[in-house]
């Protein structure tokens, strides 16, 4: 879990609050707590801003985090069961998730809290309990499975927010001329208060309390406000009158003192017949007077001391979590140059395994926790496409069989998953959302299992109406080739290149190798748990989960393209389903598929790739011109897309009358009808022409320029603006522009949505990246030996160095030394930062107010850190 919004003092920056999917961290609504349990309501069913699957939430300035939630033991009531947000399980006491949430969290929260309910048959909700982890806790549950009891649930504990209070204590002369000791209780403001029911009026009482007296003082109430400013004084008696001749004001009985306090008590007025809701309070005993007769702190404010109530620990159950917590302090961006440069050229480093970025990926102990900081980085600079091209082809070469390759949980087959995340949200739902919400709202059986059928469903009904729904999805998925990313179609030529060369004999690996990433790791999860993917709200109902399930495992055999499909299915009743499948079109709808998602402009010289024919037809061109004298007259031609040139020839086979280099297309746009009194025409703009072309029809024209823009959208010298009519008598019909090569009118459409702009902070990420590295210190220094080894003894390699991946022990060693180097400099800035800031903090301060056990640990540690230099 990155903790977003990080803002600290001197050299550290705010952190920018990032939105991605799963390996999306997501921002969390900080304004507000969980709602109150039990009569007023329960924490609501969503913690993170837009439409995500998490619904974790802290009891104090909400959280949620990248955990994996497992399964739940000895719960009581009956109905489904669901952790918050996650799907119901029905009539299951030990329900098992097994769910990764990912998301960002407010600094300030306080604890980590997940609530589970109870949905009875009329869907109605009722809490069970909570697991509430505190903050200061969270590094001892670091990464690993770990049981929590669950908790009861009560208003009285769910508080949050702090309070600013001064307290003086002075003498006052009354009118007699005697002397007695006032308290001056200033109550200034509160901040983050929990909105209660949809709202928050907020009052505060101030109470002077002891053994044999209590006084109670209200504010106004605040309406509308969860950060109420209050500046209100009270004053309340503390001694009795006595003689003036007293030596000093602080000179009263000391056990009245120590047995007096000041309670200050939140509430949320109401108007419900339960009455007002407590938001929480403070305790201050009146003995922090004693060295100073004025006290001035913000105070967290805390639960009721009967707020919890005595109940055996395991009368609700358990439940198993792997929370996984960070926190990044980020500097300024020269501090990170000499590890970010080391990241960057990782591409271009021989062997790919000797760099720096590779060899993150050895020593963290999980791929996945390497490659969301690293391809979001890469990503940043414009250098993911080429590292990953590396490390796919020194993968593949590693590879001996073709139907196992990208299928191991390597550092590839990771950084390609973060990249398609982060990348192809937008892909996946412009492809896949319109269906997917039809198919839940529809709510139509699609159960094949004979076994799992219910009374009156019809077998056969329930077939076809399964195969309308896969056949919808698979064909907007082979008519989404123009809409995937570049970024994503230039890493799948890579694989494509990469697989062919290793596997020349095997002409099916070049479609395999990218269709183990579009369909098994792409389309098909999304499918299955459109939630995930922010293509649903919530977790689907039962049977639009089963139709999805189905329609996950068809789409994913059909993008396998594998020989015997009916053998890959585990269930007969599938295997009978897939027979509506195994016709020859739908294996060349994906092959097209491939192909044109595949493909690449760039050409590579070293290539062995056969251009990748993309598109052909007849349609009609006019002259352009080429020839000084003649005609421009309009003539039907045959034309012909590859992944590398345009061409049109007089029919098809014959030899091309005309060749236009794919680097050369500067734009693709619509002509208007007046330029010809043409219907269905478009241009293919060159940089001393235009080509027209007028289409059969309008669907077939926007066809063409669809794709023409697709293999061409990554020139770097295409047009922002262009002529929408054409260029005749010597001047454009649009603009009236006398010259021919007058600059464009009108700004460039394109054709397809722009790539999206990832709101990504670099400097954030190397942050990520070093305190990785320093993590896994241990483990690059082993490396070092391993390199050492391996250049001295040529026998069998030893056991403990087997793990690592190393190619050239000198270049190896080399970046080693460098990474260690650039990782030990950072570390003494962190703690030059952290040494300073400790002689800088007060607690009791509005960063840092009384309660905040985080942070005493914090001073504790820095105490012992300080004792122990001395």
């Amino acid at each position: 879990m990155k903790v977003g919004g990080l803002s600290e003092e001197g050299a550290h920056r705010p952190a920018p609050e990032l939105c991605q999917w799963k390996g999306a961290r997501r921002c969390t609504r900080a304004e507000r707590g969980p709602q109150r349990a039990g009569l007023r309501g329960h924490p609501p069913l969503g913690s993170v801003c837009g439409p995500c699957p998490p619904v974790l939430s802290s009891s104090c300035g909400r959280a949620a985090g990248p955990s994996r939630v497992g399964e739940v033991d000895k719960q009581h009531g009956g109905g489904g069961r669901g952790a918050a947000g996650l799907p119901e399980r029905e009539d299951q006491d030990r329900p098992f998730y097994g769910e990764d949430f990912y998301c960002e969290i407010p600094r300030s929260f306080r604890h980590l809290s997940f609530y589970i309910f109870d949905r009875d048959v009329f869907r109605r909700d009722s809490i069970i309990g909570k697991v509430a982890i505190q903050k200061e806790d969270l590094q001892s549950y670091h990464n690993r499975d770990t049981w929590f009891q669950l908790q009861h649930v009560d208003a009285d504990s769910e508080v949050q927010g702090k309070v600013h209070l001064e307290l003086r204590l002075s003498e006052v002369i009354t009118d007699t001329g005697v002397v007695c000791h006032k308290l001056a209780a200033r109550i200034f403001e509160c901040q983050g208060l929990p909105i209660v029911n949809g709202q928050c009026d907020p009052y505060a009482t101030v109470t002077l309390a002891g053994p044999f007296r209590s006084e109670a003082k209200k504010t106004k109430v605040k309406k509308k406000t969860n950060n109420p400013h209050f500046d209100e004084v009270f004053y309340f008696e503390v001694t009795r009158p006595c003689s003036y001749s007293k030596k000093s004001h602080f000179d009263f009985e000391e056990e009245d003192v120590d047995k007096l306090e000041i309670r200050v008590d939140l509430w949320n007025a109401s108007n419900l017949k339960f009455g007002d809701e407590f938001l929480g309070e403070l305790r201050i005993p009146l003995k922090v007077l004693r060295h100073s007769s004025s006290y001035e702190a913000w105070y967290f404010l805390q639960p009721r001391d009967n707020g919890s109530k005595s109940l055996k620990p395991d009368d609700l159950g358990s439940l198993r979590l792997n929370v996984v917590y960070t926190e990044d302090h980020v500097f300024s961006s020269e501090y990170y140059s000499p590890l970010r440069d080391l990241l960057l050229k990782s591409a271009d480093v021989e062997p790919v395994s000797a760099s720096a970025a590779h060899i993150l990926g050895e020593v963290c102990r999980d791929k996945q926790e390497a490659a969301i900081p690293l391809v979001r980085l890469l990503l940043h600079y414009g250098r993911v496409v080429p590292f990953i091209s590396a490390i796919a082809s020194a993968e593949v070469k590693r590879t001996q069989d073709p139907n196992t390759i990208f299928r191991g949980n390597s550092l590839t087959s990771k950084c390609i998953d973060e990249t398609m995340k982060l990348a192809g949200m937008h892909y996946l739902h412009v492809t896949l959302k319109p269906t997917i919400e039809e198919i839940c709202q529809s709510h139509k059986s699609c159960e094949i299992d004979p076994v799992k059928l219910k009374d009156g469903e019809n077998l056969e009904n329930n077939m076809e109406s399964l195969r309308q729904y896969v056949d919808r999805i698979f064909t907007v998925i082979t008519k989404s080739g123009v809409s995937c990313p570049t970024v994503m179609c230039d890493i799948f030529f890579s694989l494509r290149e990469a697989a062919a060369k290793r596997f020349q004999d095997d002409l099916d690996v070049r479609y395999t190798a990218v269709s183990s990433f579009i369909f098994l790791r792409f389309f098909a999860p999304a499918i299955l748990s459109p939630n995930l993917f922010q293509l649903t709200p919530h977790h689907t109902d039962p049977q639009t989960s089963r139709t999805l399930t189905l329609i996950s495992k068809t789409i994913q055999t059909l993008g396998s393209l594998s020989k015997s499909k009916s053998a890959s299915f585990k269930e007969s009743y599938m295997a009978t389903f897939y027979e509506f499948f195994n016709e020859q079109k739908y294996a060349d709808a994906v092959k097209n598929f491939l192909d044109l998602i595949s493909s690449s402009g760039r050409r590579d010289p070293k290539s062995i790739e056969q251009p990748i024919l993309l598109k052909e037809g007849f349609m009609i061109k006019r002259a352009q011109g080429r020839k000084r004298f003649g005609m421009k007259n309009f003539k039907k031609r045959w034309f012909r897309l590859t992944n590398h040139e345009f061409t049109y020839q007089k029919s098809k086979g014959d030899q091309p009358l005309c060749s236009i280099p794919i680097e050369n297309i500067l734009a693709v746009e619509r002509l208007e009808e007046e330029s010809f009194r043409m219907k269905n025409m478009f241009q293919v703009i060159q940089p001393e022409r235009a080509l027209y072309i007028q289409a059969n029809n309008c669907v077939e024209a926007k066809d063409w320029i669809d794709i023409l823009t697709k293999v061409s959208q990554c020139n770097q010298k295409r047009l922002t603006v262009y002529h929408p009519s054409a260029y005749l008598n010597g001047h454009w019909l649009c603009c009236r522009a006398s010259s021919d090569t007058a600059a464009g009118c009108t700004p460039c459409t394109g054709g397809l949505p722009a790539n999206i702009q990832l709101d990504i902070d670099g400097d954030r990420e190397t942050e990520r990246i070093y305190s990785l590295f320093n993590l896994y210190m241990g483990k690059l220094e082993k490396m070092q030996e391993a390199c050492g080894s391996k250049s001295v003894y040529d026998g069998p390699e030893q056991e403990e160095y087997s793990t690592f991946i190393i190619d050239d022990p000198q270049e190896t060693y080399k970046t080693l030394k460098q990474v260690i180097a650039g990782v030990g400099t950072l570390e003494q800035e962190h703690a030059q930062y952290r040494r300073d800031k400790f002689k800088k903090t007060r607690y009791g301060s509005q960063e840092h107010p009384i309660g905040d056990k985080s942070f005493q640990n914090y001073i504790r540690q820095q105490s012992e850190i300080s004792t122990h230099s001395i």
